[in-house]
């Protein structure tokens, strides 16, 4: 028999819904504190002048059956939205000009992604030797040395920028792509081990991904999370303080009303955001010290830039899922999402909407200039790239002071001394991305360390 227990939850992004349903359906009483007036975290869709702009998620690829059965267990999977069968098709730039990526062998033969040297380096991966102590290995190092230089520069250079906006150089190989790290440690040869995972019956994978969203943007998701337990969810009630108190945890909190009220748990979950972790005043847990070190994942300034065009001002075709910019190219922007290609309602009849990205790790102070600034750098390099007539007719700008937390080479250390603080303080819990990662199926589905 389960023993009801009363537990709190920091934060109402998408981990901490996830957290809150689980608990609830378990049988627990829970109360979820969300500081902001709205709930989703860095998950926020808005409608603006006919047009639909994701202002974190743009997409959800949903690779996991596990993934799909959270989906389905709180109503977001019959309900969401495929993206255009063009969404397969990436482009990046490569001397200047906007070029595909390769979807086949024979494509990658035709392709000009690489050099005909950069090609044979990379069909070469079978017979690169694993490596003996890869666990501080850079996902540069790794793409390097498995696939060669040009696939880091052409390669993951630029899709390290589309997730992460950060450079490969930056990033832990087993903290940002963990199945990587497992397939060479298990099988050697990446492109191998794929090949044998892609057959095992018990692969955790579906038969076929799915890229989706949702009619009203990846905000809808928000909603479906947030409906089973609405009546746990407090807004604008603000974490002061959580102190230990008889072998449970006290939380000293303000409402909505700024009414300072003091109320006791058996757990406390934290899935606030890194560099938020100092707000809270952590009083007589046992090393907590240790706590601010949990706050130094690295976050960079990222601008999104939303651009409305018609059509026929656009010569470019727009087939594809967007564009994205190796680092060699020298230009001002990360990429560009052909959005209202991806899916439909995102810009009025005869109009389109393409979001593009500045900032990053690449260009931190990019993302800083005044809107004015940001808008003028993005229009000219659109306009060369995509053979852009005339201005826009629509713009937004959304900027983030603290973008994504990157799973750099501290994560590791991150996630130990998380794990420590909990054994040392039994029912005190740390979730979210800067520990489980960014990606959206890691936040529906956060794990211990």
């Amino acid at each position: 028999m389960t023993i009801m227990k009363h537990i709190a939850i920091i934060g109402a992004g998408i981990t901490g819904l996830t957290l809150a349903s689980k608990h609830k359906k378990a049988g627990h009483n829970v109360k979820v504190f969300e500081s902001q007036n709205r709930t989703g975290g860095v998950v926020q869709s808005k409608r603006i002048n006919g047009f639909l702009l994701d202002f974190g998620a743009n997409t959800l690829n949903v690779r996991l059956k596990k993934t799909k059965k959270i989906l389905e267990d709180h109503n977001a999977w019959n309900s969401c939205l495929d993206a255009n069968k063009l969404a397969n098709k990436r482009m990046i730039v490569r001397d200047g000009k906007i070029i595909d990526l390769p979807h086949s062998f024979p494509s990658f033969i035709t392709s000009p992604f690489l050099s005909i040297k950069g090609k044979f380096r990379l069909l070469l991966e079978p017979f690169i030797s694993r490596a003996k102590n890869s666990e501080q290995e850079t996902v540069a190092s790794f793409i390097s040395r498995r696939l060669g230089k040009e696939a880091l520069m052409y390669g993951a250079n630029p899709f390290i920028s589309g997730i992460y906006a950060a450079k490969p150089e930056s990033l832990n190989l087993k903290q940002a792509f963990p199945k990587l790290w497992d397939i060479e440690k298990k099988y050697r040869s990446i492109i191998l081990g794929m090949l044998k995972l892609s057959k095992k019956e018990d692969n955790p994978n579906l038969k076929k991904a799915r890229l989706i969203s949702y009619h009203q943007g990846m905000e809808e998701l928000v909603r479906n999370l947030s409906i089973s337990i609405n009546d746990e969810i407090f807004l604008r009630h603000s974490v002061q303080k959580i102190f230990p108190d008889k072998g449970r945890w006290g939380i000293t909190f303000k409402n909505e009303s700024d009414e300072i009220i003091n109320e006791v748990f058996d757990e406390v979950y934290s899935t606030i955001p890194s560099h938020k972790i100092p707000t809270i005043d952590w009083s007589g847990i046992k090393e907590n010290e240790e706590i601010l070190k949990l706050s130094s994942a690295p976050h960079y300034p990222l601008a999104l830039v939303y651009l409305g065009f018609k059509k026929e001002n656009i010569n470019h075709p727009l087939d594809g899922f967007g564009f994205l910019v190796p680092e060699v190219e020298n230009l001002k922007i990360l990429g560009t999402l052909f959005s209202s290609t991806l899916f439909p309602g995102r810009a009025p009849d005869g109009q389109i909407l393409l979001t593009t990205f500045v900032g990053g790790e690449r260009n931190p102070e990019l993302a800083n200039l005044p809107e004015s600034s940001i808008l003028s750098l993005v229009k000219n390099e659109l306009t060369h790239l995509l053979k852009i007539k005339g201005d826009p007719i629509f713009v937004e700008i959304k900027k983030w002071k603290n973008a994504i937390p990157l799973p750099d080479q501290g994560m590791q250390e991150r996630k130990k001394i998380a794990e420590n603080l909990s054994i040392k303080n039994p029912g005190l819990f740390f979730r979210g991305g800067h520990l489980n990662g960014v990606s959206l199926p890691n936040c529906l589905d956060p794990q211990s360390f």
